[in-house]
């Protein structure tokens, strides 16, 4: 059995700021100390909601220097990568294995659609790569293969394959891989608006780019279901989910870093092409939303 640390709870994959072009290390440690005073239980550094595939590799080692530097508590750090070539995704292992990084999140390669066991294979041969534990993206409307529950549980044996980030989007797939992954492995839905829906059906918490935004709400919800209350977290959820959907209104994480910016947590909304800021008329949405909750008009 793997000797890691569980993995539960609501993890941030962490947004990159940019200002100018460049990344924004002043906004960037700030996002990481306010963060690190919230009830989450990890980071993601450098993945979709991070534009990890707009960073250099020079940028990515700052983002995940500063973020190790500046955290005030010790908050695990796992860092995404992807790609279509094993052998690269496998070098890229090796070339970040001194990096203070306590795991990674590695997506299914993306456009090749290799079948079951090419992806069994690519797994197998980066979890031989790396020490450090893996967590495997499955999120097959962006790379155009589904992981098979079957062929995850078999990932699953390997020691330091421990969990999934599962944006499946088929329920029975995500039913049926909860009644059937072994002990210690841990689910985590990447489905920010079906949060509640999951952590109910026992999966273990999720990795939520919307909980940027009210992220001890989003704490609550789980941390009431952990409990048994369930009308409790059910009434909090009810506050939530439009926020959830609003923040993905627009392709994530525009609206995020909209509604950070005018938050006063990071300087520029700036995302990197093909991303593009979000429309005028989302903005207006995200000032309304934001006016609601900081006059408390959404119930506490």
């Amino acid at each position: 059995m793997p000797t890691h640390q569980p993995i539960a709870g609501v993890w941030l994959p962490l947004i990159t700021p940019f200002k100018d072009g460049r990344l924004d290390e002043t906004s960037l440690a700030r996002l990481v100390r306010h963060y690190a005073a919230e009830p989450i239980d990890g980071l993601i550094l450098a993945a979709t909601t991070g534009e990890g595939m707009t960073l250099d590799e020079a940028e990515t080692e700052r983002v995940v220097a500063i973020t190790a530097a500046t955290r005030e508590r010790a908050l695990p750090m796992y860092f995404g990568l992807c790609g279509a070539d094993t052998r690269k995704v496998a070098a890229a292992l090796a070339r970040t294995a001194s990096w203070p990084i306590d795991g990674y999140l590695i997506t299914c390669p993306y456009y090749v659609r290799p079948p079951q066991e090419g992806l069994y294979r690519h797994f197998e041969t980066l979890a031989g790569a790396t020490d450090k534990p893996i967590i495997v993206y499955n999120i097959p409307y962006r790379t155009g293969v589904n992981l098979a529950n079957a062929t995850l549980l078999r990932l699953a044996e390997l020691p330091n394959i421990v969990g999934v980030k599962d944006c499946c989007a088929e329920q029975m797939q995500t039913f049926d891989l909860l009644r059937t992954r072994p002990q210690g492995f841990a689910v985590l839905t990447g489905e920010d608006a079906l949060f509640y829906g999951a952590v109910a059906h026992g999966a273990d918490g999720g990795i939520l780019a919307a909980a940027h935004v009210e992220t001890a709400r989003f704490a609550s919800v789980r941390a009431a279901l952990v409990s048994g209350r369930r009308e409790e977290a059910l009434r909090e959820w009810h506050n939530l989910v439009d926020l959830a959907r609003l923040l993905f209104a627009e392709p994530n994480p525009a609206p995020i870093k909209h509604w950070l910016w005018r938050a006063g947590l990071i300087d520029s909304p700036e995302v990197r092409l093909p991303m593009m800021e979000v429309s005028d008329a989302l903005a207006a949405r995200i000032a309304a939303e934001m006016t609601r909750w900081t006059r408390g008009a959404v119930a506490a």
